[in-house]
């Protein structure tokens, strides 16, 4: 009996171990291509802080993976540091470059989402990279995602000029109620 490709992927919380492999997906995205706007791939140690911080304001930092190998990595930052902003994440997906196509995007996201909501968050924000990233808009779109617009040029990257496209999702109640004071935030 075969066993799917989506049976073989678990979801974990990121956990340090994870950093190594996190940080080579990432820095294979900022050397190669333009949904990053980083143009040095950070160090492990800048990953693993990174990581920290996000859990730190008990937002999740999720992986993706077979058996022991990271297929791909999400998680969610505070969209603004000001306070009013405090209610509204930001997410960040990446997935490795042999693995891209085959829904993990879509199973990290979908449990980003949960979390968020679950959180008392209230809009999710993405800010793809790319105009042209297609996939990446594709993912966000069939989760419920809306385009509210393009940011045109705002990157330059490998010699060219570079668009980002943001997405809002609301979430739970969005702004049809008052949000419940919180003590992370």
């Amino acid at each position: 009996m075969s066993v799917s490709l989506r049976e073989t992927i678990t979801l974990h919380d990121a956990s340090i171990a994870d950093m190594a492999q996190i940080q080579a997906i990432y820095a294979h995205h900022v050397i190669h291509g333009i949904a990053s706007f980083e143009t040095e791939p950070p160090t492990l140690e800048e990953m693993r802080s990174r990581r920290e911080n996000i859990i730190s304001k008990g937002l999740p930092y999720l992986v993706a993976k077979r058996a022991e190998q990271v297929l791909g990595y999400c998680y969610l930052a505070p969209y603004r540091p000001r306070y009013a902003y405090r209610f509204t994440c930001e997410g960040s997906v990446y997935i490795a470059e042999e693995e891209q196509g085959q829904g993990i995007g879509k199973q990290l996201m979908q449990e980003a989402i949960h979390r968020a909501t679950a959180g008392g968050w209230r809009q999710m924000i993405a800010n793809v990279g790319n105009s042209s990233n297609f996939g990446s808009i594709r993912l966000h779109e069939s989760l419920g995602f809306e385009i509210i617009g393009t940011l045109k040029s705002v990157g330059f990257k490998h010699g060219r000029w570079i668009d980002t496209v943001l997405l809002q999702l609301e979430l739970g109640e969005g702004d049809i109620t008052l949000p419940v004071p919180t003590t992370h935030r």
